[in-house]
């Protein structure tokens, strides 16, 4: 009885004060059948902190959960907006295109459709507003940064004109490139006005000849769980060859939309195609009151005021798509690291009770042998 004593007597005068050094001291013992719910790594927090660090990760969970439920609302409505844009813009595209083509058989020369020797090319780069969107952002931005580094390369310059506060915010502090412009959004959804102020400048740097190319790099909508950025040439209106600089190399992007990979060969070929999606062919009895230069001036800004908004639609879409998934990755998360919180708080409340007590087991036991 008195070994007994004086060992546990000395067991407490051994160990530390904090009851979550007990703790660590102890191994869990699982059963045989089961696997530990433990967490493989230990939280080492006083009890008062394991508290805090719990009530905290709640209070993110329910942050976390709003905002999945209002991107999940959004998406919904941006989703109908992008499906019931893409026909219009598609069958726009294609019998502007068509015109376009009748004019150039007749030798009718259209501003916006005359391929000039690039020397300067206008990148409009659409992001987000706002973060808490998994890589959404970054991934535009890395697009983007891909297509200047490859047009310097080529020894020809590039402009930007960068739409949404996170373009704003990255483009803005690189002195290296060149902003022409930053526009930020004004609503919950993209409306054709804020499309016109950014077709308004496209149209101005391209027929000022500020600019011989306008490109545009969006993220286009494929799904609730994919989305990818995406590069498209917007100016100028032409199907005639390709885009060169003054040197006769071709300044075209390879995975721009224009393009499309074949096989040749067993190899992997780049052809320019002509956007035809389910393109409507002009009927040859038809005839047009109109000259189509006229025709082609008063479609123009329908077609840029189309296009961009359709990319700002797809890039609406994109965001809260991204942002849904990754508030529920987040909120997954925050259900995983309650859970080990809570189970380390039950241990370390255990650990100091069982301290406790030993401690008045010990102090009996002394008294008795005194």
């Amino acid at each position: 009885m008195t070994m007994t004593g004086s060992m546990s007597t000395s067991w407490l005068l051994s160990s530390p004060s904090n009851s979550l050094s007990f703790l660590a001291s102890q191994k869990p013992f699982p059963f045989p059948s089961q696997r530990s719910s433990f967490p493989s790594f230990l939280i080492r927090s006083g009890i008062r902190e394991l508290r805090e660090r719990i009530d905290s990760v709640k209070n993110t969970q329910k942050i976390t959960q709003a905002m999945k439920l209002v991107a999940a609302a959004r998406v919904r409505r941006a989703q109908e907006a992008v499906i019931n844009c893409r026909p219009f813009t598609e069958t726009l595209v294609g019998i502007l295109y068509s015109i376009n083509h009748s004019a150039q058989l007749q030798d009718i020369d259209f501003p916006l459709s005359v391929i000039r020797p690039v020397k300067r090319v206008a990148l409009v780069v659409v992001t987000g507003d706002k973060g808490l969107c998994g890589g959404f952002n970054n991934a535009v931005i890395k697009k983007a940064n891909s297509r200047i580094r490859e047009l310097k390369q080529r020894g020809v310059e590039c402009v930007v004109i960068s739409v949404g506060k996170k373009g704003n915010s990255y483009f803005s502090r690189r002195d290296e490139t060149q902003v022409d412009k930053c526009i930020q959004g004004g609503g919950v959804f993209p409306t054709v006005k804020e499309a016109q102020v950014i077709a308004d400048d496209v149209f101005s740097l391209f027929l000022s000849q500020e600019v011989d190319k306008v490109e545009l790099v969006y993220t286009k909508f494929v799904s609730l769980v994919k989305s990818d950025p995406v590069l498209h040439t917007l100016l100028p209106l032409s199907m005639r060859g390709e885009s060169c600089d003054v040197k006769g190399e071709c300044v075209d992007a390879m995975e721009d939309e224009m393009f499309r990979l074949t096989s040749k060969d067993g190899k992997l070929a780049v052809e320019r195609t002509k956007i035809e999606v389910e393109k409507p062919q002009i009927s040859p009895l038809m005839q047009f009151e109109q000259d189509p230069v006229q025709i082609l001036d008063a479609m123009m800004p329908l077609y840029l005021n189309s296009q961009i908004l359709r990319a700002l639609q797809e890039s609406l879409a994109s965001e809260l798509a991204s942002r849904m998934s990754a508030m529920s990755n987040a909120t997954d998360n925050a259900v995983e690291l309650k859970k080990n919180l809570t189970v380390a708080y039950n241990r370390a409340r255990q650990a100091k009770i069982t301290g406790e007590l030993l401690e008045i087991v010990a102090g009996a036991e002394a008294l008795r042998e005194s």
